[in-house]
């Protein structure tokens, strides 16, 4: 990246997406979408996930020009890097242990729920009935220290090259990426509320399984990369692979859950 800024471009837009289809994302925006669409408001329901990304992009962008001004004349300090895969695997353990709980305890009549952590700690935040609430409660999700930490080392690595400008392009195209997963998120999530059947039930177990068993990975992937030195050395260098291959796996499990269920439904 010594030369051109557009690999971290590509990065940046790459783990956006990624971060937008973190179980907690997914959770809360489910959440906001069930919750207005039952009010009524299904145009706002539709645009939740588009709002709630506006709102945790916005942070992203201010932390990294913080950031940049910040580390422009000295270096990131070496202790984020561990105490942001130390926190990330955390959240991502318990994530993945929620929501194959709440996959086999959801009774097979009804649909399953995504479990979220950051959400609970909302409280009526949750029930946002406004666009500019439901983009508050993104902004507040953005605080937390994997996210910002994430935005500091962008803007760090970008501000070296030219000032402010490069320090908020990834930032920017970080938050193009979060856009496009959350917003189909909430645009899925409102056209599956249209369904009570059998084909909205078996869409949900498909999506929470997914969610569960794919932070269980990334969190093993991540505490593999400080303590296996086999497992780093693999790693090295296949960063925006696998991330390209988390969007990839969730976008199959979309198709899946909305395809599937109907296809053996009409075969049955």
């Amino acid at each position: 990246m010594d030369n051109t800024l557009y690999p971290l471009i590509v990065l940046a837009f790459v783990l956006g997406a990624k971060h937008g289809l973190d179980a907690d994302h997914l959770a809360t925006i489910d959440g906001m979408t069930r919750f207005n669409a039952a009010a009524g408001r299904l145009r706002l329901a539709r645009l939740c996930g588009l709002l709630f990304s506006l709102g945790h992009g916005a942070v992203v962008c201010v932390a990294a020009v913080a950031a940049g001004l910040l580390f422009s004349q000295a270096a990131v300090p070496g202790w984020m890097d561990a105490v942001g895969a130390w926190v990330s695997a955390f959240f991502l353990l318990l994530l993945g242990a929620l929501n194959l709980h709440a996959v086999f305890s959801t009774p097979h009549h009804e649909v399953v729920r995504l479990v979220g952590v950051k959400g609970r700690w909302l409280g009526r935040l949750k029930c946002a009935g406004h666009p500019a609430m439901v983009a508050l409660v993104g902004a507040l999700f953005a605080l937390s220290f994997d996210t910002l930490s994430q935005a500091a080392l962008f803007s760090a690595s970008a501000a070296h090259r030219g000032g402010m400008v490069y320090a908020l392009l990834p930032a920017m195209f970080f938050m193009l990426g979060m856009m496009a997963t959350d917003a189909a998120n909430g645009w899925w999530i409102s056209h599956l509320l249209k369904r009570a059947d059998a084909t909205a039930r078996a869409a949900s177990r498909i999506m929470g399984l997914t969610v569960a068993v794919l932070s269980l990975a990334v969190a093993g992937l991540g505490l593999s990369r400080r303590y296996l030195l086999e497992a780093a050395a693999w790693q090295e260098g296949r960063e925006l692979a696998l991330g390209a291959a988390v969007i990839c796996i969730v976008a199959s499990a979309f198709l899946l859950a909305r395809y599937w269920p109907r296809r053996a439904a009409a075969i049955a």
